[in-house]
């Protein structure tokens, strides 16, 4: 089969789009790392001087480099060091051209090579001669390997790289966006057609890009990274929604795209003893929530006296203790539960509808209210900013636990129960 190496002398920024680029040479290409390619081109039209010149055409833009081809990777890597574009065709004719080559172009250990030197071996010529059972009964069985280079034998085979896949879905042109609710519906009926993609493609999502467009001309995108990908809409969503608490956008959205990249084939390895590992997916939606509510730096919460709930948590650098023993205790059944977290969100105006002055509908489109507790007064005329409300806790059908508070006649969302 004939390979089509491509060889930059010196490492180059470029090298994915380089990679790219040689998509149009052949179909089949593998990246041997920054600056080395290998080019399948058995079927390819044309004699060897047409595929150059397609290779060239290919890289016009892309620097210094040599080409050359063999029948196998090794050879063609050694023609295109050679310079001159050289062709390899044939076995025997690869021998003749190796003969004379210096033995670093087996990248060899510097110490072997002195070995090789010192027994009079200097080139691949010199090595493909030795009888080849005592050679390798010499240096070990990597030897085999470096007596088959020598005589131009290369079995290894050519590994294409992976294609980079894209699944992306786009709401433009379907009206606008200016509530929180209003652009949760939006993604989430977003989330939901890209996550039947990669149930139809048999993929994993590993990063979520979502870019939004505002009636201003703002762009902001928006990525979120899992650690364990996968498919799940739900899931998706609740990365998502994490991730846009701490977007503040000053006009209304117009418009949405949403890329699933780093995708994986489907199913997920699971371990024989992990009932007590946290859920990475949990885990995830929660370092994305903690992202991105603090960002990046470490802090941590303290309680602090204050009247109305959002003042009575404040925020301070932490700085992690040096590590303790731990002591290992029994499994129990306070162990496996779970406790609800209460999560204090920047106050958004949102969508109460009434009926004999509590809670019914929420939300938009709205949610029916299962179950509400209050209300509670928050009294502070007397503060030099005034604030007079009533909150309230209410249970939706969807099983949403929010704090929602009344002010002034408008309804306002201040905190999520998680």
């Amino acid at each position: 089969m004939p390979i089509l190496c491509v060889l930059f002398p010196a490492a180059t920024g470029r090298w994915e789009t380089i990679l790219d680029a040689l998509d149009a040479v052949s179909p089949l290409v593998e990246d041997g790392g920054d600056g080395l390619a290998y080019l399948e081109m058995h079927g390819i039209e044309g004699p060897a001087e047409r595929w150059f010149r397609t290779a060239a055409q290919a890289l016009r833009d892309a620097g210094s480099y040599e080409l050359g081809i063999g029948p196998n990777k090794f050879v063609a890597r050694a023609a295109a060091l050679a310079g001159g574009r050289r062709v390899i065709a044939t076995q025997r004719e690869a021998r003749r051209f190796l003969a004379p080559l210096p033995l670093t172009l087996l990248e060899l250990d510097p110490h072997l090579l002195e070995r090789l030197h010192l027994l009079g071996i200097t080139s691949l010529g010199d090595l493909a001669a030795l009888p080849h059972g005592p050679f390798v009964r010499r240096f070990g069985r990597h030897a085999a390997t470096w007596h088959d280079r020598a005589r131009g034998i290369d079995d290894r085979p050519l590994i294409p790289r992976v294609r980079a896949l894209r699944i992306e879905r786009a709401l433009l042109g379907a009206g606008s966006a200016d509530r929180p609710e209003q652009l949760l519906f939006a993604v989430r009926t977003l989330v939901g057609r890209v996550a039947a993609d990669l149930a139809t493609a048999g993929k994993r999502c590993g990063r979520l890009t979502l870019r939004l467009e505002c009636e201003n001309g703002d762009v902001r995108d928006v990525t979120a990274t899992i650690a364990q990908p996968t498919s799940q809409a739900r899931m998706l969503f609740d990365l998502l929604r994490a991730r846009l608490e701490g977007v503040r956008l000053e006009a209304a959205v117009v418009g949405l795209r949403l890329a699933a990249e780093h995708l994986e084939d489907g199913g997920v390895a699971l371990s024989l003893f992990a009932q007590r590992d946290p859920d990475p997916q949990t885990l995830a939606v929660a370092l994305a929530r903690i992202e991105a509510t603090l960002g990046t730096q470490a802090l941590r919460a303290k309680l602090v006296a204050g009247n109305r709930p959002e003042s009575q948590v404040a925020y301070e650098p932490f700085s992690a203790p040096p590590p303790q023993p731990v002591q290992r205790e029994a499994p129990s059944a306070l162990a496996a539960s779970t406790a609800m977290q209460y999560r204090l969100v920047e106050p958004n105006e949102i969508d109460v509808a009434t009926e004999g002055h509590v809670p019914r509908f929420v939300g938009t489109p709205p949610q029916p209210v299962v179950h509400f507790c209050g209300p509670w007064r928050v009294d502070e005329t007397w503060w030099e900013v005034p604030l007079r409300r009533d909150d309230y806790d209410v249970l939706l059908e969807d099983g949403s636990l929010y704090r929602i508070a009344r002010r002034d006649g408008r309804w306002y969302l201040c905190g999520i129960y998680d």
